[in-house]
């Protein structure tokens, strides 16, 4: 996959098609939030298609979308992005600006979850 900029309405299409799994320009149109004409969501679709965003097979006389990426390799494509643009790659710096930010909003299941991971990371790098 490119690197490359997502509109707002690509990312509202890549939502639909990531809870979709797949789907033809008109559900996706049917399932976005203020949707744009049935037109615009198929020219859209061709600029994702040429960003390598999303991939496409024809059923009949129709076109069924699907994500390029699996969501998690994209979660982590974008994530490792923002790391390396707003925190110089460093984890730490991240973890730290959104515990500062919203810490306090974090629920007792979030934070165990947190200190879990912690502690994961600590274990494999002790096995190394």
């Amino acid at each position: 996959m490119t690197k490359t900029k997502i509109s707002r309405r690509e990312r509202e299409i890549l939502d639909v098609l990531y809870q979709t799994g797949e789907a033809s320009a008109q559900q996706v149109q049917e399932l976005m939030p203020d949707p744009p004409s049935y037109s615009s969501v198929r020219a859209l679709l061709a600029r994702m298609i040429e960003k390598e965003l999303v991939t496409h097979r024809q059923e009949g006389a129709k076109y069924v979308y699907q994500p390029a990426q699996a969501r998690e390799q994209a979660q982590h494509s974008a994530l490792s992005r923002m790391l390396k643009t707003f925190f110089d790659g460093s984890i730490a710096k991240a973890a730290n600006a959104l515990l500062g930010e919203k810490g306090e909003q974090l629920s007792d299941a979030e934070l165990d979850a947190l200190e879990e991971a912690i502690a994961k990371a600590r274990a494999k790098k002790r096995a190394n």
